[in-house]
């Protein structure tokens, strides 16, 4: 079983910046995908990044040169940095794995508020 633990969310100005970690315990592969996605109230939860085993990675259009994914296999970590944060990048962050199995994991979310 596989158990994914986000941090790093929380309150910050437009213009900040935050940086996201997701730890895996169990049975992480480096070629298992791994990626973040973000809920807003109201809205669907659509993906803001994505990172492959070779590193290839993948960004929402909204996030493309703001926002930078990163893994360390080492340490079964994802995480996705955060810089020129907009109040519409508010939304509940959740750290995604999909395994080379088929299997699907998520991470119960973290809040990120950007707001003056």
């Amino acid at each position: 079983q596989v158990q994914l633990v986000e941090s790093g969310g929380g309150l910050v100005q437009p213009g900040g910046s935050l940086r996201l970690s997701c730890a895996a315990s169990g049975r992480i592969f480096s070629s298992d995908v791994m990626a973040w996605y973000r809920q807003a109230p109201g809205d669907v939860r659509e993906l803001v990044a994505a990172i492959s085993s070779g590193a290839h990675t993948n960004y929402a259009d909204s996030v493309k040169g703001r926002f930078t994914i990163s893994r360390d296999n080492a340490k079964n970590t994802v995480y996705l940095q955060m810089n020129n944060l907009k109040p519409e990048d508010t939304a509940v962050y959740y750290c995604n794995v999909v395994a080379s199995t088929g299997n699907n994991y998520w991470g119960q979310g973290t809040q990120v508020t950007v707001s003056s």
